[in-house]
């Protein structure tokens, strides 16, 4: 250490430690259980699946591409799910490093992949796979150890054969008692799950959808579910009710939470499509990279935002190449930092560039290192370079004892003044870029 003797530096430490808590203390609410571990999972999986999913052409196509009813209900008849292996999805969702997966048990379409108990024979139990789809999902989730979640549509296109959007207020009000004993089967017979994922009350802006009894319902069956609904494109980030637990980012990238103003703590999750669809487009070929994904995983955690990334699979289950292979391959880098990755908070030090730092429950800290050096000739990599990197983080208020890479426990020389921690990073060897790389801070 520099200009400070360590009994004086401690001292510092531990005033500034003191201060930083009572700030973020008087700042912001507590997360409840619940909430804090929704934040310590993390990295989420998305999966819409459905009726939609044979025509390979998005999740909407029975209203964008104005496709009647009675050509569309049909569908039914040819849905098998021959290719569906809930065990096997929960075998590749731990491959990728996700720590839940949540499940379309029923979309805008009103086909619902659970029984829906006599409600109505638009079901998976009705249809040519006459199975219980949700059973088996919520069944090898919870063999596999992945956390079940289920998404459930408010609205409905076909309703009554009306949209939702099409309905008076009596029939609206009427349509009520259908979704809220539909979220009550979904709460009632599987056991527990993870949490309820709603969509659709933006199709309907100003009528009243009886959120309290909504939410009441899945507090009584599922208390320690978390409840998150969809903020909207266009309302990302704004919490539209008290018993909601999670905000969303859809489609866009997550910004800061902002609490202020509000007596509960609620999380945050951004939703990302792996192409322009959330249902398979069969030819739609914009696919994200693995950069791009890690990227933005990367960047939930900074913000302390859950990433829940989408995948659409094939028509009767099976899940598509592209998206295996993309993500097995963002599941090595996941691996290689898992320590990074779950059970960590957002730290307040300034990094330099991209860089920033995230704390971890098991006291340590990690560094995430974006534009590292790759080791070379200038002859064959576009970064050609020799030799450490030195970064500086002020507002570091720990002392630390050592920094070592995460992939390879390469010890990194570091040197620490006070609130500012510089670390001098080693490049890439030759044949290696993990894309952003993280070092572990060790204090005491």
């Amino acid at each position: 250490m520099k200009n400070l003797t360590p009994f004086v530096f401690l001292f510092v430490l531990t005033v500034h430690a003191f201060l930083d808590s009572r700030a973020e203390a008087s700042s912001e609410p507590v997360p409840e259980p619940r909430i804090a571990a929704f934040e310590d999972l993390g990295f989420g999986m998305f999966v819409h699946w459905g009726l939609y999913s044979q025509l390979g052409q998005g999740e909407w196509a029975l209203k964008l591409r104005e496709i009647p009813l009675e050509e569309y209900e049909p569908l039914a008849d040819t849905f098998t799910a021959e290719d569906f292996d809930a065990r096997e999805y929960a075998r590749f969702a731990k491959a990728v490093g996700v720590k839940y997966i949540t499940l379309t048990s029923r979309h805008h379409d009103g086909f619902s992949l659970y029984d829906t108990k006599g409600l109505n024979d638009y079901d998976a139990p009705h249809s040519a796979a006459q199975r219980d789809l949700i059973k088996e999902f919520v069944e090898a989730c919870r063999a596999e150890g992945i956390v079940p979640f289920l998404y459930h549509t408010t609205l409905d296109w076909r309703w009554k054969g009306k949209r939702t959007d099409q309905l008076s207020e009596e029939e609206f009000n009427e349509y009520l008692d259908y979704l809220h004993a539909s979220i009550e089967i979904i709460c009632t017979n599987y056991g527990k799950i993870g949490g309820v994922w709603l969509d659709g009350d933006w199709s309907r802006k100003e009528s009243d959808w009886k959120h309290d009894r909504l939410y009441g319902i899945i507090r009584k069956h599922q208390p320690n579910a978390i409840i998150v609904n969809n903020s909207g494109i266009h309302h990302a980030g704004k919490l539209s009710h008290r018993e909601v637990d999670s905000v969303t980012f859809e489609n866009q990238a997550a910004k800061p939470i902002d609490r202020s103003g509000y007596d509960k703590y609620f999380a945050g999750e951004q939703c990302h499509t792996m192409n322009n669809h959330w249902g398979i487009g069969k030819d739609d070929l914009n696919y994200k990279s693995p950069k791009e994904i890690i990227y933005s995983l990367a960047n939930c955690r900074r913000l302390g935002v859950n990433y829940l990334l989408n995948i659409g699979p094939e028509g009767q289950g099976a899940i598509g190449e592209m998206e295996s292979a993309t993500l097995r391959t963002v599941g090595r880098w996941t691996e290689t930092y898992a320590d990074a990755l779950y059970k960590v908070r957002p730290y307040s030090a300034h990094v330099d560039g991209d860089d920033f730092i995230v704390k971890g429950k098991d006291g340590h800290y990690y560094w995430y290192v974006y534009n590292l050096s790759r080791r070379g000739s200038k002859n064959v990599t576009v970064q050609g370079k020799v030799g450490p990197g030195k970064r500086s983080a002020t507002g570091f208020l720990s002392a630390a004892t050592s920094v070592e890479w995460l992939d390879n426990g390469e010890s990194l020389e570091f040197e620490q003044d006070g609130e500012q921690l510089d670390v001098s990073f080693s490049g890439y060897a030759y044949g290696v870029n993990m894309i952003i790389r993280v070092a572990r801070i060790r204090v005491d």
